[in-house]
C-alpha cells in the first residue's frame, strides 16, 4: 500500500483563535493516527493571520505528546529562517522524547514575505546558496560525534533524525538526489515542475547513509465529502484564502460560499486552477477515480494530502472518507497483483 500522510496548516477559521486551531490540529491528529496514516506534518508561515502553526517545532511537540504511534514531522522547517545548530537542538529534544517518531523535512523559502522574512533576522540574499551548505551542518549535528568535534546539538547527537528535502523547482530535487535524501514535491501548490523534478530526482539519486533508493512523496490537495457538492463547496474555503493571499490580504479561512465565481475574477480563476490543479475533490468515488490514475501514472512512494477546510467536522469527515479511498486503491491495487512499496 502506498502510505498517505497529512500536512497541516493548523488553519484559524475566520472568528476562532490559534487555540482553537491548535486543538483542533491534535484532534485530527489523533484522528488520523486511528485511520491508518503513516506521518503528520506541520508547515512553518509566518505573519500569516489564518495558520497557527508559526512555532513548527512547538506544535510538533504538541501532536507528538496527544498521539502514540503517528510519525509526526515538518513539512517544513523553513532552513534559511534559523541556524542549523537550533534546529538540530529542537529536534534533537523532539527525537528524545518521542523516539523513532519525528521527520525533519526541510524547505529553502522564507515562509512568508520579504519584509517579514527580515524582521526574522536572517541575511537574505544568499540563502538559496548557503542552503546546501545549511543542509550539510544540519546532517553533521545529528551525526556521532568526532574526536575533537568542538560544536554538538545536545539532544541532537547521534540521533540520525531522518532529513526529507522539499521542493517546488528543481533545486531541491537536484540537491536531494545528490545527498541521497527522501524528497517531498510541493505540487499541491505548484505542480508545473512536478513531473520533471521526479525524474531529475530519481535518475540521479544517489545512495546515502540515511537512504539506499529514491524515495519521493507528491503532495495533493484531497477533499471529500459525502457527495461531491459538499466537497466542492468545502473546497471553497481553500479557493478564497488562495486568491485573498494572491490579492495581498490574507486573513483567517473563510466559510465556504456556494457561488465561487461570484468572488474571483476569470484571471484569478486561472491562476487558482493552475496553482491547484492538483486537486481531488468530491465523493469517496469521485477522488478514487481521480486518484488511481494519478498515483499509477507518477508512482510515488508516498501521497501527502492536505486541504485549507473551514468546519472542523468536515475535515474529521474528509480524512475517514479518503483513508477509505486508500484503503480501496490498496485493494484494487492487489487483485491487480500489484506489490506495494517500501514505506
Amino acid at each position: 500500500m502506498i502510505p498517505f500522510s497529512i500536512l497541516d496548516l493548523s488553519p484559524i477559521p475566520k472568528g476562532a483563535s490559534a487555540a482553537v486551531a491548535l486543538r483542533n490540529t491534535l484532534e485530527l491528529a489523533q484522528h488520523a493516527e486511528g485511520l491508518g496514516y503513516q506521518r503528520y506534518w506541520l508547515a512553518e508561515h509566518h505573519n500569516m493571520p489564518g495558520i497557527a502553526c508559526a512555532a513548527t517545532s512547538i506544535v510538533i511537540a504538541h501532536v507528538a505528546g496527544g498521539t502514540k504511534t503517528i510519525r509526526v514531522g515538518s513539512g517544513g522547517i523553513m532552513l534559511p529562517n534559523h541556524s542549523p545548530l537550533v534546529v538540530a537542538e529542537q529536534f534533537g529534544t523532539l527525537a528524545s522524547l518521542y523516539p523513532g517518531r519525528i521527520d525533519l523535512g526541510l524547505g529553502r523559502a522564507p515562509g512568508t514575505d520579504m519584509l517579514t522574512a527580515r524582521a526574522l533576522r536572517r541575511d537574505m540574499e544568499d540563502s538559496a546558496e548557503q542552503f546546501p551548505l545549511d543542509v550539510q551542518e544540519l546532517q553533521n549535528y545529528f551525526a556521532a560525534a568526532q574526536a575533537g568535534q568542538q560544536i554538538r546539538a545536545v539532544p541532537g547527537t547521534g540521533l540520525e533524525v531522518p532529513i526529507w528535502l522539499l521542493g517546488s523547482s528543481l533545486f531541491s530535487a537536484q540537491l536531494a538526489a545528490m545527498l541521497g535524501l527522501p524528497f517531498a514535491f510541493a505540487s499541491h501548490f505548484a505542480p508545473d515542475m512536478m513531473r520533471q523534478a521526479l525524474d531529475i530526482y530519481r535518475s540521479r539519486f544517489e545512495p546515502s547513509r540515511q537512504l539506499d533508493r529514491p524515495y519521493a512523496m507528491l503532495g495533493a490537495n484531497v477533499l471529500a465529502a459525502d457527495t461531491d457538492a459538499q466537497a466542492r463547496r468545502q473546497f471553497t474555503s481553500q479557493q478564497q484564502s488562495f486568491i485573498n493571499l494572491r490579492r495581498g490580504t490574507p486573513g483567517q479561512v473563510p466559510p465556504p460560499i456556494d457561488d465561487i465565481d461570484a468572488y474571483w475574477s476569470p484571471a484569478e480563476k486561472a491562476m487558482v486552477e493552475r496553482s491547484l490543479a492538483i486537486s481531488f475533490v468530491g465523493s469517496a468515488y469521485t477522488v478514487a477515480a481521480g486518484l488511481a490514475p494519478f498515483i499509477e501514472s507518477l508512482q510515488p512512494d508516498e501521497l501527502m494530502i492536505t486541504a485549507h477546510i473551514y468546519d472542523q467536522g468536515a475535515r474529521l469527515r474528509s480524512i475517514e472518507l479518503i483513508a477509505s479511498v486508500r484503503d480501496k486503491l490498496d485493494q484494487t491495487r492487489k487483485a491487480k497483483g500489484g506489490t506495494a512499496k517500501a514505506g
